[in-house]
C-alpha cells in the first residue's frame, strides 16, 4: 500500500517537476529583484539624506556671506556719503589759500570768465572722483575677504 502511494506521489511529482523548477526559478529572480531594488533604495535614500544635509549646510553659509556682503556695502556707503559731504561743503566755502604762500597766483583769463571759481569747481569734482575710487577700492577689498 505504501509502495503504491509513493509511486504515485513520484508519479505525481514527476509529471509536475518542470513546472515546480519554472516556479522556483520565477520566485528566485522575483527575490533578487526585490532585494536589488531594497539595497539600490537604501542607498539612493541615504544619498539623497546626505545632499539635503549639505544643501542646508551651504544655504546658511550663502545666508551668512550675503548678510556680510550688505553689512559692508551698507557700512562704505554711510562712510562715502560722510565725506562726500564734507567735501563738499568744504569746496562751497571756496579753497582757502594759506597766508604766506610763495606759489604764484592764477594767471589772467578774459573778464568774464572767473578762474577761482572754476578751479575751485575743478578741485571740488577731481577730490569727489578720488574719494568714489578710494571708496571704490575699499569696498572690492573688504568684498574679497568675506569667505
Amino acid at each position: 500500500m505504501w509502495s503504491l502511494l509513493l509511486s504515485g506521489a513520484s508519479s505525481f511529482v514527476s509529471s509536475y517537476i518542470n513546472y515546480i523548477k519554472i516556479g522556483l526559478i520565477v520566485l528566485a529572480l522575483c527575490l533578487s529583484g526585490y532585494v536589488g531594488f531594497h539595497m539600490g533604495n537604501s542607498r539612493y535614500l541615504t544619498y539623497k539624506t546626505e545632499v539635503e544635509a549639505v544643501a542646508e549646510i551651504q544655504k546658511a553659509k550663502v545666508e551668512s556671506i550675503e548678510a556680510q556682503h550688505k553689512l559692508v556695502t551698507k557700512g562704505i556707503h554711510d562712510e562715502y556719503d560722510a565725506k562726500l559731504a564734507l567735501l563738499r561743503q568744504y569746496y562751497a566755502n571756496g579753497v582757502r589759500q594759506p597766508s604766506g604762500s610763495s606759489v604764484s597766483g592764477i594767471s589772467g583769463t578774459a573778464k568774464s570768465f572767473d578762474a577761482t571759481t572754476a578751479y575751485t569747481v575743478l578741485a571740488g569734482q577731481c577730490a569727489e572722483t578720488t574719494l568714489q575710487l578710494v571708496e571704490l577700492q575699499k569696498w572690492m577689498v573688504e568684498q574679497m575677504g568675506i569667505k
